[in-house]
């Protein structure tokens, strides 16, 4: 069971980001501000939910949720940043967004870097601990993919719609045949990982 939340006394946000790692697209992150009392059964790190319980959470989130922002960074962004730099931009960019400010932020991984003085804790793979954290993680993920998704369309031959933008084998097998499109980030080194993964 996902516990409610850290301090009792502070008005937390949970932060989450999502899309770090793919080969495409942006990283969109999540800030998420709960009531103390909020709980539904199958909430839980996006990860180890499916797409349809993630869309079934998605609405319930948005609803019974004191506020919520999604925010994102192209991949544009992150080729001249950085990807960490554009993780951490996403979620000062969804904070800032939020229609209360929070006491506390819950930010899922190791690494943050703070922002507006707002105190924060890292929670390691916190996106299963706290439930504002896996709100974030459930909102992300969901606006994320329905891009990747919408995007695939443009770009069906990298059957984004399956991997949304990571380094599959599908993707991989992509590029080495039609290249990189606009939408990949660059600065990854992308050529590389496809040319051992053909080898």
């Amino acid at each position: 069971m996902l516990l409610p939340f850290y301090h009792n006394k502070f008005i937390e946000a949970g932060v989450d980001e999502v899309g770090r790692g793919c080969f495409a697209g942006p990283v969109y992150a999540a800030a998420v501000i709960l009531p103390k009392d909020f709980y539904h059964p199958l909430l839980n790190d996006s990860k180890a939910l499916t797409k349809e319980e993630r869309n079934y959470l998605k609405p319930i989130i948005e609803k019974q949720c004191y506020s919520f922002a999604v925010a994102s960074v192209t991949n544009l962004e992150i080729d001249r940043i950085n990807i960490l730099q554009a993780s951490f931009k996403a979620m000062h960019l969804a904070i800032n967004q939020l229609a209360s400010i929070p006491e506390l932020l819950l930010v899922d991984g190791n690494r943050f870097k703070s922002h507006k003085k707002i105190p924060h804790q890292c929670i390691i793979k916190g996106d299963g601990i706290y439930a504002s954290i896996a709100a974030a993680s459930v909102l992300a993920k969901t606006y994320r993919d329905e891009y990747m998704e919408n995007l695939h369309w443009k770009y069906e031959m990298y059957c984004w719609d399956k991997n949304k933008g990571y380094g599959t084998r599908e993707h991989r097998d992509a590029i080495a045949i039609h290249g990189l499109c606009p939408y990949h980030r660059k600065s990854f080194n992308i050529w590389g990982e496809t040319e051992i993964e053909l080898a």
